[in-house]
């Protein structure tokens, strides 16, 4: 399954050379290369069959031919050595730092717009930039409390930091869920290694969200607000209110009275002191933003003013999302950290900036153009695989909104082995790790979700545009892997 692999000339996750896999990836290797197709394919079905009795799927509104997808899974894990790790953990927290005291800045002091290391212009015409939180004091001034930020890696095999997601970041579920999976499917790859565990993300989630209770209450009440039924992660909303023992709700089992936030329940109202808010700020109050808003809870804005509600994460932190802002994130951390950035940026042009516009719009053919406040992969040009009459849409797009566009050169994304048919190809992969903010610390769980652009030459991994999932492994010391099991523990079909 392995006789047709390629390299194609871009990082390879688990080849150094053409047969040669990595030190960490050789147990994995020497069991995967002795499986048979049909032995192979039989453990795909078990974890297909495993998905949908679960229900764990998500949905693709544009697509006509069904609404519940199962998020397609591949059955090779990623494996990330502790070294690359502790870089991967320090740098990530070091960010997460630096964009929680952003967001206090702008949304308080605004010393980094006084001293002009972002111009003022960029953060008040952001779409997520909501005036409404100037002033509002948050519960121990952590906006971002849980954060998913998408790395990959380039052709040398440096990681980057692609783009962060502070609003409502989706996917841990999927995490957990192929974790299992794989142990029930695949256990036999788990005893060649000592991998990091995940599971106790729910308890650290949990934790982290009572930490913002109002007046410190010894056990508050936690809930999650969900939009309903049809929202593509709805699964996920499901399944990290059950791992945590918390109440599902929507807006209208919601209800704010004297500026508190209470849930009906069959004994009568019940004081509620953390949401944890699926639902975006536009839809969270139609007392406070859209009044068209069915999903969101009238008053609850009032409350969250007050402090008597935490909302996590806080309102107004899709500014810190912005495409248009990431490109200061490591001035951010020179800014307010007084440190040198541990994890490098893609290079970004900036459309609003005239020479920055003046380049992107003459190599419109050699670079990846992003809408700024869209995400899912929709609202992009792939320079080099579109045609002329697409980048000349783009263009005047581009002149038309300039501060709706970023620009990147293109990434090539390191590749993974991914069975296709019935052999291993390399498909190009991301990593998105799932953080929780405590203020004075940040948790980063070992692993997160490595996402697959399954489809040949793509370099978008997003579900919604045909990618599927592997399950992550960090391991817990480097070197290379112990020696093969003994026969009676490996599978039918695999020899040793």
């Amino acid at each position: 399954m392995f006789s047709e692999y390629h390299l194609n000339g871009i990082f390879d996750e688990m080849f150094e050379a053409a047969g040669e896999p990595r030190g960490h990836y050789r147990s994995v290797y020497t069991r995967l290369a002795a499986l048979s197709n049909d032995a192979f394919q039989r453990r795909r079905r078990m974890a297909d069959l495993s998905f949908k009795n679960q229900g764990i799927t998500f949905t693709v509104y544009s697509d006509t031919t069904g609404v519940e997808k199962i998020f397609p899974f591949d059955l090779i894990p990623r494996i990330v050595p502790s070294n690359e790790w502790e870089t991967i953990e320090k740098g990530l927290s070091q960010r997460l730092m630096a964009l929680n005291a952003f967001c206090r800045d702008v949304y308080h002091e605004q010393r980094i717009l006084r001293e002009k290391i972002i111009p003022a212009e960029l953060i008040y015409s952001a779409k997520m930039f909501r005036r409404e939180m100037l002033g509002l004091q948050v519960p121990r001034d952590i906006y971002i409390h849980i954060c998913g930020t998408d790395l990959i890696r380039d052709k040398t095999g440096q990681y980057l930091v692609l783009e962060d997601n502070g609003r409502t970041p989706s996917g841990v579920s999927y995490v957990l869920e192929n974790r299992a999976v794989m142990k029930r499917v695949f256990p036999v790859l788990f005893g060649a290694y000592r991998v990091r565990g995940i599971e106790d993300y729910p308890h650290n989630l949990l934790h982290c969200l009572q930490n913002v209770a109002p007046q410190a209450r010894e056990d508050p009440t936690v809930v999650i607000l969900t939009p309903g039924i049809y929202n593509s992660a709805y699964f996920e909303h499901s399944f990290l209110a059950r791992q945590m023992g918390v109440e599902l709700v929507e807006g209208r089992d919601l209800i704010v009275d004297n500026n508190s936030v209470y849930m009906r329940t069959v004994a009568g109202l019940r004081k509620v002191d953390v949401i944890y808010r699926r639902v975006d700020d536009d839809f969270l109050d139609p007392l406070t933003f859209r009044p068209d808003s069915s999903l969101g809870v009238p008053g609850l804005m009032n409350a969250y003013r007050c402090g008597n509600v935490a909302l996590v994460n806080a309102v107004g932190t899709g500014v810190a999302d912005d495409k248009a802002i990431y490109p200061y994130v490591p001035d951010m951390i020179r800014f307010y950290l007084n440190e040198e950035p541990i994890l490098n940026n893609v290079p970004t042009y900036i459309c609003s900036r005239e020479s920055d516009r003046k380049y992107v719009l003459e190599h419109l053919h050699e670079l990846v153009v992003k809408s700024t406040n869209e995400s899912g992969g929709y609202g992009m040009l792939m320079g080099h695989q579109s045609t002329s009459a697409e980048r000349a849409k783009f263009a005047e797009m581009i002149k038309k909104d300039p501060r709706n566009f970023i620009a990147q050169p293109i990434v090539e994304l390191s590749q993974h082995p991914s069975l296709i048919d019935d052999r291993f190809e390399g498909r190009r992969i991301d990593l998105r790790p799932y953080l929780l903010s405590f203020g004075d610390k940040v948790v980063v769980m070992p692993g997160g979700l490595t996402r697959v652009a399954l489809r040949r030459g793509s370099l978008v991994v997003n579900s919604s545009q045909g990618g599927g999932s592997k399950d992550t492994w960090v391991l817990e010391e480097d070197g290379e892997s112990p020696p093969l099991l003994q026969p009676e523990l490996v599978p039918e079909g695999v020899t040793v």
